[in-house]
């Protein structure tokens, strides 16, 4: 589809990685340094506000259809051709869409960060720049149970649960094998000022790599 008249094509910047490995952390940093919105793929989650509570709590999250990947892909698609989209909002202790969304506005780099973000092939040619963080699954479940207890209203035994059935097989199966796909590997248990810098100099590189091919300067 053609961008729509005036709108200016933007770089994207993908960032996966198991749950509570550093992605979230990672895109906040490099969007600060990089004056770039950030699209978080967490609130694309299918809506469950038509099932009961205990039912929605029993859903498995960590596989990708749990996703709405087309709207994703739609979304996506419309930031790198520079054109403004509304993203979803999610009410993580209710497993339900909140009210309203989050209008992000392109400008020429958009960082767009998830479990899947690398997942599907037609996602991943969005990109200019491919990033994996990983960290053990221990240091991500320590992670995990501080946000979830603190921020989601979850109970520690509910959590334990979950990343056992879910979090974990998930990971292995969908998100770490994605990790091939990623133009740089960085780990999670490094500060974020030791990995942040790395990913930082790839992006700028790739700038100035786009700028030579164009015919400026670097």
């Amino acid at each position: 589809m053609a961008a729509s008249p005036g709108a200016v094509p933007s770089l994207l910047v993908g960032i996966a990685g198991p749950s509570c490995a550093g992605k979230t952390e990672l895109a906040r940093w490099l969007a600060g340094r990089l004056a770039a919105p950030v699209l978080n793929l967490d609130h694309y989650y299918i809506d469950l506000a038509h099932l009961p509570l205990e039912e929605r709590a029993r859903t498995n999250f960590d596989e990708p259809g749990a996703v709405d990947h087309e709207a994703i892909l739609h979304d996506v698609a419309a930031l790198r051709r520079g054109e403004p989209v509304v993203a979803p909002l999610y009410d993580f202790s209710t497993h339900a869409r909140a009210r309203g969304g989050e209008r992000i506005v392109p400008g020429g780099l958009v960082v767009v960060e998830g479990l899947f973000a690398l997942y599907w092939p037609a996602l991943r040619e969005q990109y200019f720049v491919k990033l994996f963080v990983d960290a053990p699954d221990e240091l991500c479940l320590a992670r995990r149970l501080d946000r979830d207890v603190r921020e989601r209203g979850r109970t520690r035994e509910s959590v334990l649960e979950q990343f056992e059935a879910t979090v974990r097989p998930g990971a292995e199966r969908f998100i770490r094998p994605t990790r091939a796909f990623a133009d740089l590997v960085l780990s999670g248990e490094e500060e974020l000022d030791v990995r942040g810098p790395r990913a930082l100099d790839l992006i700028r590189a790739r700038l100035a790599a786009l700028r030579l091919s164009a015919g400026g300067t670097p």
